[in-house]
């Protein structure tokens, strides 16, 4: 140390006697003016400085594809091929299209007390009372030229992202030349990588909110990235029809190439490469599922080390027949809303841009109630089957660090509220698992989710057993199945703040000390929230939950222990609720 701080007194005294005390210098990357500016080769991205909390550079909007539209549309992305020179600010923010079911605005009404005798199911076309004038304009945000990324950087580490090489932007050129080899300096920072849920069919990089509560967490020791991804009709169209002429999973593309843009460019923001952690919430935790199983394993590393899956959504389309079923239905709405024949993927590729937007909004507003028409499939390539039998058989990348998270009541925004008799119940099972026999329909009602409703089984209502079935079997399971693929040396949290429905949990991981913040009604807790959000910068930033001033956090382990994050239980642990032989069925994917 003592030779290091001789190095730099001798560099600098040389300089001052020899060249004067100047500007910082013009090197490629540094400030320039009043605003940093990052040359990615293709365009030429400044930030915006946001001075509350850990000061930060936001270079927001970054393309990371080529427009992904004309004869791009239902392809898999490629990298940017023009070239931008205009320095670019970020500011017209861009979300992709996107829909919405009508059955949740019918969960919404009931989750806040109306009884479900007053409720109509709109899920149902004949009661939705939908026609193409009344179908919304887009937002003026909103295009299929979607294909962003935003960078948050804390200005300290973008001031000194070439120190290790001893080429800081706070140094003059001379002295820069003189410290290139001391080794005290300062070295890139871990990145953490946000993808968004929202059904695989809405959200956006900015749906959240502002991520710098997560990052002031951080101590101002971590980058955070978020990429928009293509949705519904646009991401996710697939089947074996589909696949002669276009890319199912499409918008799982999109974030495997956002992930690779991070690699190749997130050193020039002071990101390290070899410490990304990717996050993500239902959807968003269902992509990550999907990005750790990825093509089956067969392609070897990933563009990322650890991962955190936040109640992974997983609703699988079973069957090519199901999948071309989509398809049909899409190349009807798509002929009603133009009105032209349209019975071929390449005249769907040639739809305007309104009338593909029209016909994504239809199909998906009438969705059979808790469906969603477009999501994952397996597509015998990026999905070669879907994550629970991938990561039952081994076929993903073994040596990463994963964390994952399950809240209280995870099916409730999902179940079907029209469920009154049995014959409800085996109809809604028909309806979401169409390929399954009668054998395990029956085993499904009978056996893990059986008429019985005195509590024994965890349920004393139809819905309550609704909410059961379908929060494992969406949400809570695959957390499971992730802990035992990671031999149970994982870490696993147990989300219990009132109300405990899914995504209860988003607004505490991106709180920003707002302690006035609703969370689907109810106060934000400060407390519950920091804890939550210590324990996320903590694990990006060493691998473990357990480099901060908070409740111990023990690894999931042979006893299935689960970290609960509430009020009154805080650091304590309960034996995991997915860790049960349901799970185990479900797992097996006997549905199908």
């Amino acid at each position: 140390m003592q030779f290091d701080t001789m190095v730099l007194a001798i560099a600098t005294a040389i300089f001052t006697l020899g060249f004067g005390v100047g500007a910082t210098g013009s090197k490629p990357g540094c400030p320039v003016g009043p605003l940093p500016t990052v040359d990615l080769g293709y365009a030429v991205h400044q930030a915006t400085i946001n001075s509350s909390g850990i000061p930060t550079y936001s270079f927001n909007n970054i393309r990371y594809a080529e427009p992904p539209t004309g004869e791009l549309r239902f392809r898999a992305p490629i990298p940017p091929k023009s070239v931008n020179r205009t320095v670019n600010n970020g500011q017209n923010d861009v979300i992709c299209p996107q829909a919405s079911p009508a059955w949740l605005g019918v969960q919404s009404q009931m989750l806040a007390g109306v009884p479900a005798s007053a409720l109509v199911n709109k899920s149902h076309p004949e009661n939705a009372n939908i026609n193409i004038s009344s179908i919304p304009s887009p937002d003026s945000t909103v295009s299929e030229d979607c294909l962003f990324l935003d960078v948050m950087v804390p200005t300290s580490v973008y001031n000194n992202r070439y120190k290790k090489k001893g080429t800081s932007c706070s140094n003059p050129p001379a002295l820069r030349f003189f410290i290139r080899d001391v080794n005290f300096l300062s070295r890139a920072v871990p990145v953490l990588v946000w993808i968004y849920g929202g059904g695989y069919i809405s959200g956006s990089k900015t749906i959240t909110g502002s991520p710098d509560g997560l990052i002031a967490r951080a101590k101002g020791g971590m980058i955070y990235v978020a990429m928009n991804y293509r949705l519904g009709v646009y991401g996710y169209l697939s089947g074996p029809t589909f696949q002669v002429d276009g890319e199912a999973n499409a918008g799982f593309y999109d974030q495997e190439l956002a992930l690779q843009w991070v690699q190749k460019y997130i050193s020039k923001f002071g990101g390290d490469p070899d410490r990304v952690t990717i996050m993500g919430e239902s959807a968003g935790g269902g992509s990550v599922m999907h990005q750790i199983t990825a093509y089956g394993g067969l392609k070897g590393k990933v563009p990322f080390n650890q991962a955190i899956a936040q109640s992974p959504g997983q609703f699988p389309v079973t069957s090519n027949a199901q999948l071309d079923n989509v398809l049909l239905l899409t190349f009807k709405y798509a002929s009603l809303v133009s009105g032209t024949n349209v019975t071929t993927l390449q005249q769907l590729r040639r739809l305007s841009a309104r009338d593909l937007y029209n016909t994504n909004y239809l199909v998906n507003y009438l969705a059979p109630y808790g469906t969603f028409p477009y999501g994952p499939a397996v597509d015998g390539k990026f999905v070669p089957k879907f994550p629970a039998e991938l990561l039952a058989h081994g076929q993903y990348p073994k040596g990463l660090n994963v964390m994952v998270g399950h809240n209280l009541n995870e099916g409730a925004m999902f179940a079907n509220p029209f469920v009154f008799a049995e014959s409800d119940f085996a109809a809604v099972i028909k309806t979401a698992f169409p390929d399954a026999d009668e054998a395990a329909i029956d085993h499904i009602a009978n056996t893990m989710y059986p008429p019985v409703f005195d509590g024994s089984y965890g349920y004393t209502t139809q819905f309550g057993r609704m909410s059961l079935l379908t929060g494992d079997r969406a949400f809570t399971c695959p957390t499971r199945w992730l802990n035992l693929a990671f031999n149970n040396k994982t870490f696993a949290y147990y989300f219990t703040m009132s109300p405990g429905y899914h995504g209860v949990d988003v607004p505490y991981t991106f709180f920003n000390g707002d302690t006035s913040t609703l969370d689907q009604g109810y106060p934000v807790n400060a407390t519950v929230a920091y804890a939550l959000q210590d324990y996320i910068t903590s694990f990006t930033m060493t691998g473990s939950p357990n480099a901060v001033v908070q409740p111990f956090f023990p690894i999931y382990g042979a006893n299935s222990s689960t970290q609960v994050l509430s009020l009154e239980n805080l650091g304590t642990q309960v034996t995991d609720t997915a860790a049960n032989y349901r799970c185990d069925w479900w797992q097996k994917s006997l549905f199908y």
